[in-house]
């Protein structure tokens, strides 16, 4: 089964989706990796739904990715007499780590961390901005704030401190022990939430220890500042709108997108972009047209991947909202201005002899008729070398490792499938070529471009670009 497209689909399962039957639409539908969102549902849930994304990967003939996406810390005020405190602009109250039910004058926010990183000045959102707090003073267990925004404050709602790097790990217990049960039952990518610093990146990669890749979630403005240095720690990353977009302006939130998505092609790693795509298809069978353009700018940025959350995971039209994705996405892709901004940006070379062989491999795709492009690759990095340069030809990664086709799942234009390690060069070109044919990626004596590096079975860079021929149709 091939997309005709390059963009890939990430769809967040839940109840309304992690039926071995869904699964199976939605993966038909376009899906190509199925995200296991651990702020919600149970192991026992998680488990569940893995088994049937492996199950659907069968009924459909070609790899799928599971990503296990860990909750973070979430911070909280406490609880209210009554359950609400209605406040309005000038007025005061004290933040404190007494459990007592809140009232007029203070109420508990259980988080020492928090007031370990306020400082006059700082500014607290409360209930995704809905309610804007300015510090007045604080100290190691209080902060006396003002309102500046927002009507009414409520039990248990989220407090974030934009701006602020707040002096805690972003891998909580149970981010832990999820983390050692995704990784039990084999999931392909780990996803983290409120990375604020390269570190965060670096003891999630410690802890995974090779078994998954490793994606991070931007969401905190932080980040921002050490993007770089985070990205150097990542197989992958997550442009995650929604919580960027409740400690920046809504101006701004474009063009961080923009930042991160041109920072990760520029080294060649996996990104996506997610939350609010096509949000009305939580309960509408359509989308806005403000949302099908929100799907076709990060194709045209040339993301990797674009997610849906709410919308398969609990909304009424999870096979549709996948259906109106994969649609979108081949629409842009047929556009020529599309194929034109893929080509005027590329990777950047680094002096290596690999980088080297893909930009040729890219530049001798570009001179005449080939069909694809096909990477030999043990660990991945290969294909995606190969992805960075954004070739128009589809891109067959050819691998004998499952875990390794599943994680180019994420990929954009790469096609997955699982091959014999190769007995020589002439074993590999005729392998290649008839798995070009048989996949309808090459018609009969059409080129094929093959890179491998060599000696096989040895992962390295590639050092070889070999020119092949499709096989020629059987006379009958």
């Amino acid at each position: 089964m091939i997309r005709h497209r390059r963009a890939r689909i990430v769809a967040t399962l839940g109840p309304a989706s992690r039926s071995p039957e869904m699964i199976v639409a939605l993966a038909r539908a376009g899906a190509d990796v199925f995200r296991l969102n651990f702020s919600h549902g149970t192991h026992d849930d998680h488990a569940e739904a893995l088994k049937n994304v492996r199950a659907a990967e069968a009924a459909v003939g070609r790899p799928l990715a599971a990503l296990a996406d860990l909750q973070g810390p979430k911070f909280r005020l406490g609880a209210f007499k009554g359950g609400a405190l209605k406040v309005g602009p000038g007025d005061k109250i004290r933040l404190d780590l007494d459990p007592k039910l809140g009232d007029a004058t203070r109420v508990s926010m259980p988080h020492p961390e928090l007031f370990a990183a306020l400082h006059p000045g700082a500014h607290l959102l409360v209930d995704d901005g809905k309610v804007r707090l300015t510090v007045e003073a604080s100290g190691k267990d209080y902060a006396d704030v003002i309102v500046v925004q927002g009507d009414k404050l409520s039990d248990h709602k989220g407090v974030a401190l934009p701006g602020v790097i707040i002096p805690l790990s972003p891998l909580t217990a149970k981010d832990r022990e999820d983390l050692a049960f995704a990784l039990r039952i084999g999931v392909d990518w780990v996803a983290l939430s409120f990375v604020q610093r390269a570190a965060d990146m670096a003891e999630l990669r410690r802890l995974t220890g090779g078994r998954a890749a490793v994606l991070a979630k931007i969401e905190k403005p932080a980040a921002l500042n050490d993007l770089g240095a985070i990205l150097d720690q990542c197989d992958g990353v997550m442009v995650a709108r929604g919580d960027l977009g409740v400690e920046m302006e809504p101006e701004d939130v474009p063009v961080a997108q923009k930042a991160i998505v041109r920072a990760a092609r520029a080294r060649g790693i996996p990104v996506i972009v997610a939350t609010q795509m096509l949000e009305s298809m939580i309960t509408s069978p359509t989308p806005t047209r403000a949302e099908a353009s929100d799907v076709a700018n990060a194709v045209y940025e040339g993301a990797d991947a674009v997610m849906l959350s709410a919308e398969s995971a609990a909304g009424a039209f999870p096979l549709e909202a996948v259906t109106m994705m994969n649609r979108i996405i081949e629409r842009v892709e047929r556009d020529p201005n599309w194929s034109a901004l893929m080509d005027a940006e590329h990777g950047l070379v680094e002096d290596q002899d690999a980088d080297a062989l893909v930009a040729a491999a890219r530049r001798a795709a570009e001179s005449g008729s080939t069909a694809c492009l096909v990477a030999f690759t043990t660990t991945g990095v290969t294909a995606q070398r190969l992805a960075r340069e954004r070739p128009l030809q589809p891109v067959l990664a050819l691998t004998p490792h499952l875990n390794v086709a599943r994680k180019l799942c994420l990929v954009w234009g790469v096609e997955p499938r699982i091959s014999e390690q190769p007995k020589g060069l002439d074993h590999l070109t005729k392998g290649a070529t008839q798995m070009a044919a048989d996949l309808g990626l090459a018609k009969p004596n059409g080129r094929v471009l093959i890179l491998a590096g060599t000696p096989f079975g040895s992962p390295g860079a590639a050092n070889l670009l070999r020119l092949a021929h499709a096989p020629a149709a059987s006379g009958g």
